[in-house]
């Protein structure tokens, strides 16, 4: 019988390559995991301690590696775990299943593109950088956030239907206004319209206890 598997990926502060990484729940439970990219110049680490997992994620954001705690069941069993950079709000690292990692992967690639690009674009042009990644993202993101949210179809996994919006430089976060649990949107590229258009609800996903 095949063991169960996990996949882990996130984009080397460094060299900026891809590093999406496979594991089984047996090999990320037994040691502590190092898992570097081919450049060698940086790596993902991953320390399971009883109920919780403790992580070193290296971040292309900032350059800087994060630390970050999540529960051990989450992170060997949920369908997607993304972990963000809390300067830039950008995810760094993702850890789940196989096709929802690659897929978050994709549209990570594609937020770091546009990111260098309008980098670039700012010290060529000596613009003033804007308050989103993309505006045109953000605003038919919150545009279809505000239509789901007039059909009544955001709502917390613990029962409740209020919550606020927080929104950042290329996402925006639903919180729950009774369990703090908060559903974080990506607002950065055309996938990620395509993605929330194709919901008709918002589930915010209740804290674990």
């Amino acid at each position: 019988m095949e063991e169960d598997k996990r996949t882990l990926g996130f984009i080397c502060p460094v060299c900026g390559q891809s590093v999406i990484i496979e594991r089984t729940i047996f090999q990320l439970a037994a040691a502590v995991n190092h898992l570097p990219c081919p450049c060698g110049k940086s790596e993902l680490v991953v320390e399971m301690a009883g109920s919780q997992c403790h992580m070193l994620v290296p971040c292309i954001f900032c350059e800087k590696d994060h630390k970050v705690t999540c529960s051990s069941n989450a992170l060997l069993h949920q369908d997607l775990l993304a972990f963000s950079c809390a300067a830039s709000g950008l995810d760094c690292c993702y850890v789940g299943r196989e096709d929802r990692v690659f897929a978050a992967m994709g549209r990570l690639e594609g937020a770091v593109d546009k990111l260098i690009a309008h980098s670039h674009l700012e010290k060529g042009e000596q613009e003033e950088g804007s308050s989103f990644l993309d505006s045109v993202v953000m605003e038919e993101v919150l545009g279809e956030v505000k239509d789901i949210a007039a059909r009544g179809g955001i709502s917390c996994a613990c029962g409740s239907r209020e919550y606020g919006i927080r929104v950042g430089y290329s996402t925006v976060d639903l919180t729950c206004a009774q369990c703090g649990a908060t559903l974080r949107l990506p607002a950065a590229t055309a996938d990620d319209i395509d993605d929330i258009c194709c919901k008709n609800t918002l589930l915010i996903q209740e804290k674990e206890a």
